[in-house]
């Protein structure tokens, strides 16, 4: 295990939040000779238990040898945070719980890598930015295409005017019913009403029935600093039916950004060096102007939301009709000089003019997945102290243009939007809505 790495070399890391997505990084950070996970959280039992076997299995040889003492597991992050051998942490819990576990974090003196997106609200994600950067933490975002070889070299190739000015980028934005017309949600059909509530954009609340608490859950704890409610399996059970099954829920989660807008919103801002910045202006689909939701950018870049690719073709016709358009977590971008996807999960990178393709020169189209090296970059900058490639300020711009979204749907109207100030213009109902407050005693 650990392949010539020096004990004094490893960064000692613990493990915060243990579903679908903490049970990856587990698997991979214990499996990095760079790391050495010395405890894993979890407010439920079963979890914790089954990742502290996972741990302790893969350290076995060095156990055996004396080397490695065991990995501990706690129901308390704060317990992982307290402990001094502990450099730093990897949050993967809920979406309530990412920003304030990440502050707490900076302020115990531990590097941070959190899933996305960083938060529910745009004011949480600015205050993890402060405080990171006020205690001199190295932050990344587990937005992890954009460290995919090809989809960096096709997001460097628009960045540096390759398209010429880039007219138009489209994304897909998915409403609710696929998620509650699912077969776990059928016993709830009559309070989710998926006819009407479907067709919402952005999450919900709804009356889900008081189950038991299982054995060996905090539920209490699990529900944290989001608005209370009752345990009902549908937000938490083992296994965990889908990555992230409470997203939507309006006090756990952010419906399209939790889903995958987080990483689309990060690979479109950093193709068009807006990584930092953002869209000024907020088109409302009912006003008219565009079909559907639109994002305009100083330069006159518009971000329009899809439901699904062939409206690119059909509503936009802003690509060929016979252009393959597949995939997901990222863009198609249409410039002067031509147009390109930006899309893994669906096959290989598509453009055209074909001349534009060449003059790209990628080496493959073909976009792996697992050829990431995003746990490898902060890994790096843990020992070096630079910026990840996905650091707190990004990761905070990729929640926000997912906050963006769920505050057009919910005021029903177009905005104006000021990125350096992150304030709406002239609207202060738009406005409140760009934090939220904490159950007590929690407090972000």
């Amino acid at each position: 295990m650990d392949q010539g790495v020096p004990p004094s070399k490893r960064i000692t890391v613990g493990i915060i939040g243990i579903g679908a997505m903490g049970s990856g990084h587990v698997r991979r950070v214990a499996g990095d000779p760079g790391f050495r996970v010395l405890a894993v959280c979890d407010v439920d039992r079963v979890r914790r238990e089954n990742a502290q076997e996972t741990v302790n299995g893969m350290y076995a040889a060095e156990r055996s040898s004396g080397s490695y003492h065991g990995c501990a597991a706690y129901n308390d992050y704060r317990e992982v945070l307290a402990r001094p051998d502990i450099d730093a942490v990897v949050i993967a819990t809920p979406d309530h719980w990412h920003s304030l576990q990440s502050i707490d974090a900076a302020k115990a003196g531990k590097d941070i890598y959190c899933e996305k997106p960083i938060s529910v609200t745009i004011e949480e994600s600015r205050r993890v930015v402060e405080t990171v950067r006020r205690y001199g933490r190295v932050f990344q975002t587990g937005t992890q295409y954009r460290s995919i070889p090809t989809i960096r070299q096709v997001c460097q190739f628009v960045r540096n005017g390759g398209l010429g000015q880039v007219k138009t980028v489209f994304t897909l934005l998915n409403n609710l019913s696929g998620w509650i017309r699912s077969d776990r949600f059928k016993p709830y059909a009559k309070v989710m009403s998926a006819d009407i509530c479907g067709r919402s954009y952005v999450p919900l609340d709804f009356p889900l029935p008081a189950e038991p608490v299982p054995e060996g859950l905090d539920w209490n704890l699990w529900v944290g600093p989001a608005p209370w409610h009752p345990y009902n399996h549908a937000y938490h059970t083992n296994p965990s039916p889908g990555v992230v099954p409470w997203s939507f829920c309006d006090a756990f989660g952010v419906t399209s950004s939790t889903w995958f807008l987080s990483h689309a919103a990060d690979i479109i801002q950093y193709a068009l060096g807006m990584e930092n910045s953002g869209p000024v202006e907020l088109v409302y689909p009912d006003d008219g102007e565009y079909p559907t939701l639109t994002f305009k950018y100083a330069n006159g870049t518009l971000l329009h939301f899809v439901d699904h690719w062939g409206m690119v073709k059909d509503t936009y016709k802003a690509v060929p009709a016979s252009a393959r358009l597949a995939g997901n977590f990222g863009g198609i971008f249409v410039g002067e000089r031509g147009w390109v996807t930006t899309l893994s999960t669906g096959g290989p990178i598509e453009g055209g003019p074909e001349e534009l393709m060449k003059e790209m020169g990628l080496k493959t189209r073909e976009v792996n997945i697992g050829a990431n090296n995003h746990h490898a970059n902060w890994l790096e900058c843990i020992h070096s102290r630079r910026s990840p490639s996905s650091n707190e300020e990004i990761g905070h711009r990729s929640a926000t243009i997912g906050h963006l979204t769920n505050i057009v749907f919910w005021t029903g109207r177009s905005l104006k939007w000021d990125p350096a100030a992150e304030q709406f213009i002239e609207n202060a109902a738009a406005n409140r809505l760009r934090s939220r407050a904490s159950r007590a005693p929690w407090r972000v």
